[in-house]
């Protein structure tokens, strides 16, 4: 069929609305003719049906309808390149085409006329943008390529200036084609961008519409598919309604390229001008948060911990549709702090922002951000996200310079059952982030807060036992502990409690606690109880006698490795593999050197020899080269003091310290003589 007589059917059929089933064969029909027809004024015809047919927008399928228009231009565009321009499977598809370049692009563009709204022509400016420049393809001239890049923003800041009250088909369209033309602009042409207006467009579409994450409800329609299977176990079917609409959000173009839009977001909040928005943006993402946090708990899938999915869910759940529902809530999550990492960076940048007014109640809805998401970000683990490490201790840092407003933040999020172990995973999940985030602040809160809120929320997770699903947030409260023994200003406190925390320690290790966190513990011990400490200063002999009980401990402990702990998300530190091959004896040995650093040469002199005899106590000998290799970096890789270093390498070289360390205590050392007396084997 000639061209013209293909466009004339193809613009009766554009102006005929039809089923939603024939746009597909339409668009195709009109990206062929728009890389054939000769004559630019046709092209610019068609451009401007396209953009106004009834057939294509009367009943549009969301921006699934936008996203083939916008392809409809590209795959045009790219038809008009030279094959060495395109990758291979491209150069294969093109057609002929008898106008030059330079006049196709501009009867192309010419058709995004006033017949057709603003938000429509960005489809037209970006697609051809797209195809010509996209991955470095470069097939626009310099001058040409700025005209689209201007004309692209222009009509940006016309179709934001149309957007009024909540955001629709226009505003999910000025998300869309930003998002995958936003790279290919200039800097120039990027602040020339109504920030101020697009910020909330691209937050609404995101976020809040049925193209993005819906506001977090979706988590909420899943419960009623979630059943009990013939085994017992509950299941949530591949087949289900509900998991078929997950699948199709995360199939949506916005949730699918979630990634780049929400670094979009990020540059449009760190060049809003307007502090106000930021406020509110802040305030939707906790809003946002606090939603999927809510939906989440009303999901039978709550109720199961991590550690227990394989004894309480099906198979087929755990294989196809949990997964799907984590990747989406993952998205999610990694989209929200991006953007509050923008948000952070114009706190330490902005005075307005930074100001005493303002800068603590950021913070605070920062952290309660993260605390809502945590119940997805715990199966991450802490350190695995760069950025949700950073936002979360540059907000902590921000809030503890605002002790009164960080109390308070602290009893807003305290336990809803202080002092006890609660039952619902999600409960202790909130836990985990409140002892996590709460031994941060222990320094500058008083020691009454300190006792009534930190101590006791710790308290149940120091003396509880039996499961080892739990062993983070056993470590989380001894970290708490630690921290608040720690606390200069709680020393009557730290009088109080250590008694019953050193009880606490010694009873966790090691079936709820891990040899590092052991370690930890009982060298932070010694270094809160000697000098120059203020406790100290009434309890001289405390660091003995712990010692005195570490060591007893360790001269009677089991020599058989200990099995390693329950694979945690966070248990990253490279130590861990070797650590959970020792036996408790040698973990308890490596407690007593990791404690040396702290103590005073007086006791050094004592301390060192009775090390030594634990170090040789040793049969196997890979451990005892380990701790061997730990006393020597000990004391001689600069973690001790001057006078105490010193000490330890007079003692290792000129009083028998190397020989003890290697090969244990002469018998001849250990029997009591006279001066000048013989021993027993001297006599004979």
């Amino acid at each position: 069929m000639p061209a013209d007589t293909l466009l004339a059917t193809l613009l009766r059929s554009l102006q005929t609305s039809s089923a939603q089933q024939d746009t597909p064969r339409l668009l195709s029909t009109a990206s062929s003719l728009l890389s054939t027809l000769r004559n630019p004024l046709n092209v610019t015809l068609l451009t401007a049906h396209i953009l106004s047919a009834p057939a294509i927008w009367d009943r549009p399928d969301g921006l699934q309808t936008c996203l083939r228009v916008l392809g409809v231009f590209h795959s045009a565009s790219i038809s008009t390149l030279p094959k060495n321009q395109v990758d291979a499977p491209v150069a294969q598809l093109q057609l002929s085409n008898q106008i030059e370049k330079e006049a196709w692009v501009r009867a192309v563009v010419k058709g995004a006329d006033d017949n057709s709204s603003r938000w429509k022509h960005l489809l037209v400016i970006g697609g051809v943008l797209l195809g010509f420049e996209f991955q470095g393809r470069n097939g626009l001239p310099y001058n040409l390529r700025l005209t689209l890049e201007g004309a692209l923003v222009k009509a940006t800041n016309l179709a934001l200036a149309g957007v009024k009250g909540d955001v629709g088909m226009e505003g999910y369209c000025i998300a869309l084609v930003l998002n995958h033309t936003f790279e290919l602009l200039s800097d120039g042409e990027r602040d020339m961008i109504d920030y101020n207006r697009l910020l909330p467009v691209l937050m609404g579409s995101a976020f809040f519409s049925h193209e993005g994450f819906q506001s977090g409800y979706f988590l909420g329609i899943l419960d009623a598919d979630v059943i009990q299977a013939a085994d017992s176990k509950f299941n949530w079917s591949p087949k289900s309604s509900t998991f078929y609409q997950v699948k199709q959000m995360s199939s949506r173009p916005l949730i699918a390229s979630m990634g780049p839009l929400s670094r979009l977001i990020a540059h449009s909040a760190e060049h809003c001008k307007d502090s106000t928005i930021l406020h509110t943006l802040v305030d939707d993402l906790q809003g946002f948060a606090r939603t999927l946090t809510v939906q989440w708990r009303q999901n039978k899938l709550s109720e199961v911990d991590l550690a227990e999915e394989g004894m309480y869910l099906h198979q087929e759940s755990l294989d196809t549709t949990l997964p799907e529902l984590w990747q989406v809530l993952k998205t999610a999550m990694f989209a929200t702090v991006v953007v509050l990492r923008a948000i952070v960076g114009r706190v330490l940048g902005d005075r307005e922002l930074a100001a005493d007014e303002s800068a603590p109640i950021l913070a605070i809805q920062i952290l309660h951000t993260l605390r809502n998401l945590y119940f997805i970000s715990s199966r991450l683990g802490y350190g695995a996200f760069s950025q949700y490490t950073f936002v979360s201790l540059t907000a902590i840092d921000i809030l503890t310079k605002f002790p009164s407003q960080a109390e308070d933040y602290l009893q807003d999020i305290r336990p809803c059952e202080l002092g006890r172990l609660p039952n619902h995973p999600l409960d202790r999940c909130l836990d985990l982030y409140f002892l996590n985030t709460a031994e941060h602040f222990a320094l500058i809160l008083p020691p009454h807060v300190n006792e009534n809120l930190l101590v006791v929320a710790a308290s149940p997770y120091l003396v509880a036992g039996g499961n080892n699903s739990l062993l983070e947030i056993f470590e989380a409260a001894h970290s708490v502990m630690l921290a608040v023994l720690g606390a200069p200003q709680n020393a009557s406190l730290t009088s109080k409690h250590l008694p019953s925390y050193v009880e606490a320690l010694f009873n966790a290790f090691p079936q709820n606690l891990s040899p590092r966190q052991f370690r930890f513990a009982f060298k932070t011990l010694i270094r809160i109880t000697a000098p120059p400490s203020p406790l100290s200063a009434t309890q001289l002999m405390l660091p003995s006698t712990l010692l005195e009980v570490l060591y007893n401990r360790a001269m009677n402990a089991p020599v058989l490795p200990l099995p390693p702990p329950n694979a945690m998300p966070s248990s990253n530190s490279p130590s861990m593999s070797s650590e959970i091959q020792l036996s408790e004896q040698a973990v308890l040995t490596l407690a007593l050197l990791d404690s040396l650093p702290y103590l005073p040469v007086e006791e050094l002199e004592e301390w060192l020899p009775l090390a030594s005899d634990l170090i040789t106590l040793r049969t196997d000998q890979s451990e005892a080269q380990s701790c061997r290799e730990r006393f020597w970096e000990v004391i001689s890789s600069g973690e001790m003091d001057v006078s105490r270093a010193g000490f330890c390498v007079a003692w290792w070289s000129t009083r028998g310290g190397r020989d003890m360390v290697m090969h244990g205590r002469s018998p001849e050392s250990t029997e009591p003589l006279l001066s000048g007396g013989l021993s027993q084997d001297g006599r004979s």
